[in-house]
């Protein structure tokens, strides 16, 4: 039985080696592994080769070197992948800081790319932003001084020329045709390290992040790192669909988590951007938050679809067209709302001026407002109106409130509204209400006294939203009654 065994072994070991020696290891291998699984089961496929991608689209991409000066705090705010101690977690811009150096002034470093022949160029805003002195280099070591057509801050793109004919140049592709689990390789800068190179999968689209609400951002496992700001994310065509921007991290480097504008919103701001030199957007003038299931059952829906409208600015389109907080934005102009940044995108497409149809509900009816956009440049509540009542323990929200004081009515605005939170349990501290949060609603009813709120409360059903101020924003927060 041993003897067996080890013949097995040697045999096995045997296919092994001619299989190194004389063929490619994974394609000799695939027939037997597709053989063993069943038809319904996913064909293993060969890794690809990217060597002739490289090899036609590295030319086009380049180094861009700025310099600054030293006073300039928000370059190196933006270039720096610092990690600030009470933030552990963060996304993170990753232009290229090179060491300090004497005198007034100092350099950063990002990458960017060839779009065409004459010289336009496309990299990030964070990169080329404040800089005194652009400079470029090819591949081919040939140097260049650029100058900034212009910069567009909302989605970190820059368009920025250098002076050249017959230069290399990238192919744009359609971005939202790219798929997910489709290969992708970046070419940048990293550390400095010119025309390096680096490969991984599409994870995800439309991703939306804390600090770049207006773009849907391609989400890949490609290794990014400081210096690759602004470089290209390129598909197996050699086409580019988009520039890398951002990384999710802790440490400052590369942890799996790399994000790209798509390059269908890219040029879309190059276009304005060398029209003009700037890009205008359409505005609202509300803050919106997108719904969960509880926030929908809230406002009598069955699903979370919709941007809700959590504040309404004084004398913005909104408020002149008369939208109000509690609405949830559903449509505009027909085309669906999924959720908050999908209508901050879509309203950031039209123009200044036009005027577009929002579809919005209020309290469970459907109605339609045309506005005319600007241009983007629970329960038991003690305490009487004169906060000298006494505190509740118990109730279906669980909270303590106390009228508003002048200085404060004025800081938020001196519309009435409002009762202070003193002290929270049960219902109102599962879901997140906290001392020092002012209460402005509930779902769409105003509160401007605690009788109101107690009155709202005593007549909800099981689920409310209570319209929240906290640190300067105004949030609908879901709640479940006790």
């Amino acid at each position: 039985m041993n003897r067996r065994k080890i013949l097995a072994s040697a045999v096995t070991a045997a296919f092994v080696v001619a299989t190194f020696a004389g063929h490619d290891f994974v394609s000799t291998l695939i027939p037997t592994v597709a053989a063993e699984t069943s038809a319904a089961q996913p064909r293993l496929v060969g890794l690809p080769d990217f060597t002739e991608l490289v090899s036609a689209t590295g030319p086009a991409v380049v180094n861009i070197s700025a310099t600054h000066l030293k006073s300039t705090s928000r370059r190196e705010r933006s270039s720096r992948p610092e990690r600030e101690d009470n933030s552990p977690e963060s996304f993170r811009h990753y232009g290229m800081p090179a060491p300090d150096r004497e005198g007034p002034m100092q350099r950063s470093g990002g990458s960017g790319f060839i779009i065409s022949a004459d010289g336009l160029i496309l990299t990030n805003a964070h990169v080329v932003d404040d800089a005194e002195e652009l400079n470029v280099k090819l591949s081919d070591k040939r140097e260049f001084k650029a100058k900034v057509i212009g910069v567009d801050e909302v989605t970190d793109v820059a368009l920025i020329k250098i002076e050249g004919s017959k230069l290399p140049v990238l192919k744009v592709g359609d971005s939202a045709a790219l798929k997910v689990g489709e290969w992708v390789i970046a070419i940048g800068s990293p550390f400095g390290f010119d025309n390096t190179v680096s490969a991984g999968v599409v994870s995800a689209k439309m991703r939306s992040l804390p600090n770049g609400g207006y773009v849907p951002f391609i989400q890949t496992d490609v290794a990014i790192n400081p210096g690759n700001s602004g470089g290209p994310l390129l598909n197996l065509k050699g086409e580019v669909v988009g520039i890398n921007s951002q990384i999710y991290s802790q440490s400052g480097g590369y942890m799996g988590l790399s994000f790209a504008i798509p390059m269908d919103v890219a040029m879309e701001v190059q276009t304005q951007l060398a029209q003009g030199g700037k890009v205008q957007r359409g505005r609202l003038g509300v803050s919106v938050q997108s719904l969960d299931q509880d926030l929908a059952r809230s406002f009598g829906m069955t699903t979370p679809q919709g941007a809700l409208v959590s504040q309404v600015q004084d004398d913005m389109p909104a408020a002149k067209a008369g939208i109000k907080a509690g609405d949830v934005i559903v449509k505009v102009d027909g085309d669906t709302i999924e959720d908050s940044a999908s209508l901050s995108r879509l309203i950031a497409g039209k123009k200044p001026g036009e005027t577009v149809a929002v579809s919005v509900l209020r309290d469970g009816k459907s109605m339609q407002v045309p506005v005319a956009l600007g241009s983007m440049d629970g329960g038991l509540v003690a305490a009487s109106d004169k906060g000298d009542g006494e505190a509740a323990k118990s109730g279906r929200l669980g909270a303590v409130v106390r009228p508003l004081d002048e200085q404060s009515r004025r800081e938020l605005g001196g519309d009435g509204r409002g009762v202070l939170v003193m002290e929270v349990q049960g219902a109102a501290a599962r879901a997140g209400i906290r001392p020092g949060d002012v209460i402005l609603a509930v779902n769409s009813a105003p509160v401007a006294t605690p009788a109101d709120l107690k009155r709202l409360i005593a007549g909800a059903g099981g689920q409310i939203a209570l319209l929240v101020h906290r640190d300067d924003t105004e949030i609908f927060v879901p709640i479940k009654l006790g």
